[in-house]
């Protein structure tokens, strides 16, 4: 019998943590390789973690609600095969030494209390539980840059914002002295030092709503993944400027192809050819046309992306969204992005999409016309600086010019309506852009050919 090691998996670009949800075996269990052992949330999806061998659960070395780090032992599995020295020991000292550097109060090396960050700490990676804790003791964004963490990389942890905010609440308030008599001496004021007082970082404040609530209304708790859309929201307005721009597009020749061609496509491809692939490759050929829409913000730089991964925003069953990202979107034909858009549509519905796949977005696009709505303003996904948001295709009487003059005709219209970062992007950038997606659609080859 050998006892092999299980480790919390890494699982996507940019995610090193996890927050264990439930464990779906007990200890005693008999397991499979590539059995769902546990559900494990990241701030990007929540995802089941296989057995990564068969065998007998022996130990649970996490808990349900501990934040784990990628890399960290997570449990212990008792395999079938050779005697060997068991790694139980070897884990569990591994994984003592480092609770108790968690549960640790953040230290210096002198044993004072923290100091805060001379230089905040922009664009650093916070878990979920830690935005959590952030939020509900009203530690805004600049305040929580200047914590500082033992984590890896110098990230925040749990313990840290913890014993933050129990030395923050200890600290004792600067009292103001009183004015000296004249012609006397003024009182000798001794500073207090900066270990016992973080420095003040200035704090947007929050308005306070009291909601009064009647015997006939129901309270419904929001679950997770709706509080982190909620905080992800409010983070991106506060970030960005937001402006939308309108833009109505003719689309009658794409409707009356799309209709023409969807049931050979259904026969060849075994997929159904909607008209979302189609606004993709309009919008990954206006990028290419105008790449400073394909940027991020970081302080004062503009990071100039190369790749063009088109997020799409996919509704679940519960209401909540979810944005997977077709990666390199321009290199993709249709067939290529009409595969890509059903499969991540059908998976984020089965909640089977893995982390990697929901992040390295630099443009996304949400079809608010899927709920019969014609336009809308769209909330940026960070650090993208833009998103498109596809209102509904409707029939309407339009002014149509002909060899015999102009003409009242009915075409399918739909508004485009293109937020975007002011900070970096212009009015007339912005408007260009949606415009020029406007005009792809518009000129739309109904002789191509599947």
């Amino acid at each position: 019998m050998a006892l092999v090691e299980m480790v919390m998996p890494k699982m996507g670009e940019s995610i090193m943590e996890g927050t264990i949800l439930s464990w779906l075996k007990k200890v005693g269990d008999k397991i499979d390789q590539d059995e769902s052992v546990l559900e494990v949330a990241t701030d990007k999806v929540d995802t089941e973690i296989p057995a990564t061998h068969e065998g007998i659960l022996k130990e649970i070395l996490v808990q349900e609600g501990d934040v784990v780090a990628v890399g960290n032992p997570i449990a212990i599995i008792s395999t079938e095969g050779d005697d060997q020295k068991p790694v139980v020991e070897t884990s569990s000292q591994a994984a003592s030494v480092e609770v108790q550097r968690e549960e640790a109060p953040a230290e210096s090396g002198n044993g004072s209390l923290m100091q805060p960050l001379e230089v905040p700490a922009v664009g650093r990676f916070y878990s979920p539980l830690v935005l959590n804790i952030a939020r509900e003791e009203d530690i805004s964004m600049e305040e929580l840059e200047k914590i500082p963490g033992t984590g890896k990389e110098g990230r925040v942890t749990k313990k840290d914002i913890l014993a933050y905010i129990k030395q923050k609440d200890s600290s004792p308030a600067i009292e103001e002295m009183p004015a000296a008599d004249n012609g006397s001496e003024a009182p000798e004021v001794v500073a207090p030092s900066v270990a016992a007082i973080p420095t003040p970082v200035p704090e947007v404040s929050k308005p306070k709503v009291h909601v009064s609530v009647n015997a006939n209304d129901e309270i419904i708790e929001m679950d997770r993944m709706r509080k982190m859309i909620a905080s992800r929201m409010v983070e991106s307005k506060g970030i960005s400027a937001h402006v939308t721009s309108f833009v109505e597009a003719d689309v009658t020749d794409i409707v009356f192809w799309r209709n023409r061609v969807k049931n050979e496509f259904k026969k060849k491809e075994g997929d159904n050819l909607t008209f979302t692939p189609i606004f993709i490759e309009a919008v990954t050929k206006a990028i290419k046309d105008y790449p400073m829409i394909n940027v991020s913000v970081d302080g004062d730089n503009i990071i100039k992306r190369k790749d063009i991964n088109i997020g799409m925003a996919v509704a679940l069953p519960t209401g909540n969204l979810i944005v997977p990202v077709i990666k390199n979107a321009d290199q993709l034909n249709i067939v290529g992005l009409t595969k890509k858009v059903n499969d991540f549509a059908k998976r984020a519905r089965e909640n089977k999409l893995a982390p990697d796949e929901l992040s390295g977005g630099t443009y996304t696009i949400s079809n608010v016309g899927s709920f019969g709505n014609v336009m809308g303003t769209p909330i940026i996904v960070q650090p993208q600086v833009g998103i498109l948001a596809l209102g509904a295709i409707v029939k309407k009487p339009a002014v149509v010019e002909t060899t015999n003059g102009d003409a009242i005709a009915i075409r399918h219209k739909m508004f485009l309506s293109h937020s975007y970062d002011h900070r970096v992007v212009d009015g007339a950038l912005g408007g260009m852009f949606v415009r020029r997606v406007a005009d792809y659609l518009e000129r739309f080859d109904t002789n191509r050919t599947i």
